[in-house]
């Protein structure tokens, strides 16, 4: 039986509720049973939803054996703030059993004499795996991989195969397939443990491998390993090297973590917002880190407001025009917004590529263009109506047409230029918008209103 998200949220929600009344009341006991009955994950959202003196209590109950686990489903922001918290030795302790990736993970936020400690408390092979982790940049698939993989060799039989597993006892976990290299550890192909577990014991490994299982280069983008898996429906995928050699694999839970933050990262940059910025954090942290945006969008407002100061004549002998300014902006601004949030999703997904952006301007200045003459004759007969008048009619409808077109240039132009220079677009591109649509918007209706109706 499946439970719909609206339960999970509702179960989240109530076991928070409990747990935040069992800390009022002072009932630690309780709380800590509460807690610790809970998978990492879950204590990891737990914690990220109280304000920071219940967050260190709550923290202080999560059993010790839990640390390692829950910290790596932490934010960023919030993890590195219980780090502080935490002794040396209670950080190695908590480092202990965890996957490479996820070691890595943690150890980029550690202190470099912690790290030294981490490292040592490891023995030579997991030492030698992890280093190998730290040699990609964490957005890679260097980055992502674990370095815990079972192998095989073609000659072997499947029953071997079988054979040797029991021996082991237990498989990384997220095995899907094992992985078939020669001698020299070249990987070859991917055997899936359904192949594994239903085909003929006197098979060989290579019979039955899948040979169209490539594997990727650990320098790839993370955004196009989420892209490949997507794809290709995967659940694992081998990380090759430049040899050919096997160097580790890929898994889904990584790729989703990496899919997630994409998928959040156009939302929290759009407000000038860290991805990973703790919803609880103090008060002059967060201000401080807001403050810069509402600087440049305060200048960008200056510079629509001396555009405006430009027709203050204008304004003073026809005051319908100061009515009907938000119209045009927002229509402006709204337009230009689709557009832009368009073009910054293609860019995230590689849909977007200096051969088809042409194709995909005048796509969207026609876009914008039909938009504008339809939504523009309905403001033009709205104005009509209202203020009697043909000539405003006809000025705010050549503006609205106006600002639209421009919004849908700005929109494609925008996004496309920032990316060449290296700026994200989901970042900046939303207030240089702002600020092309308001200033073409007032300029277009307070210009043509000097022009004509003077």
């Amino acid at each position: 039986m499946n439970t719909a998200p609206a339960d999970i949220r509702h179960d989240r929600a109530a076991r928070l509720a409990s747990l935040r009344a069992a800390l009022d009341a002072g009932t630690l006991r309780g709380a800590q049973r509460m807690i610790n009955t809970l998978h990492p994950a879950e204590i990891a959202h737990l914690l990220e939803s109280l304000p920071p003196p219940q967050r260190e209590l709550t923290w202080e109950l999560v059993d010790r054996e839990l640390d390692g686990d829950v910290l790596v489903e932490l934010s960023e922001e919030v993890r590195a703030e219980l780090i502080r918290e935490m002794d040396a030795h209670e950080i190695v302790a908590a480092a202990e059993g965890l996957d490479v990736d996820d070691l890595a993970d943690l150890l980029a936020e550690l202190p470099e004499a912690v790290n030294r400690q981490v490292l040592r408390s490891m023995d030579q092979q997991d030492r030698v795996r992890l280093t190998t982790v730290l040699g990609y940049a964490e957005d890679t698939a260097g980055g992502l991989m674990n370095t815990d993989t079972v192998t095989v060799r073609p000659d072997v039989t499947l029953g071997v195969v079988l054979r040797y597993l029991r021996m082991r006892g237990e498989l990384p976990d997220r095995t899907d397939c094992l992985f078939v290299v020669d001698r020299n550890d070249r990987y070859l192909g991917a055997l899936p443990v359904t192949r594994l577990l239903t085909g003929d014991e006197d098979a060989t490994a290579s019979s039955v491998m899948d040979s169209e299982v490539g594997g990727i280069s650990p320098e790839m983008p993370a955004t196009e390993v989420v892209r490949l898996f997507e794809g290709r429906d995967l659940l694992s995928a081998a990380v090759i090297g430049p040899d050919g050699r096997l160097l580790g694999r890929v898994t889904i839970d990584d790729v989703f973590d990496v899919a997630r933050e994409q998928a959040e990262h156009p939302l929290l940059a759009a407000a000038g917002l860290e991805d990973e910025e703790d919803v609880f954090a103090g008060v002059r942290r967060s201000a401080r880190r807001r403050t810069l945006w509402l600087g440049i969008n305060l200048i960008t407002a200056f510079v629509a407001s001396w555009v405006v100061g430009l027709f203050e004549a204008t304004i003073d002998k026809v005051v319908a025009l100061a009515v009907l300014m938000p119209v045009v902006a927002s229509m402006g601004g709204i337009a230009g917004t689709q557009t832009v949030t368009l073009i910054i999703r293609g860019i995230a997904l590689g849909q977007i590529e200096r051969s088809n952006a042409r194709w995909l301007f005048f796509k969207e200045l026609s876009v914008g263009a039909l938009n504008g003459v339809i939504w523009a004759t309905v403001v033009a007969l709205a104005t009509w109506a209202w203020f009697g008048t043909w000539q405003i009619a006809a000025v705010i409808c050549a503006a609205i047409v106006i600002n639209i077109a421009a919004a849908a240039v700005a929109g494609v132009l925008i996004p496309l230029g920032l990316q060449r220079l290296r700026i994200d677009p989901a970042l900046a591109g939303g207030v240089i918008l702002t600020t092309v649509t308001d200033v073409v918007g007032f300029a277009a209706l307070l210009g043509l209103g000097t022009l004509f109706l003077l």
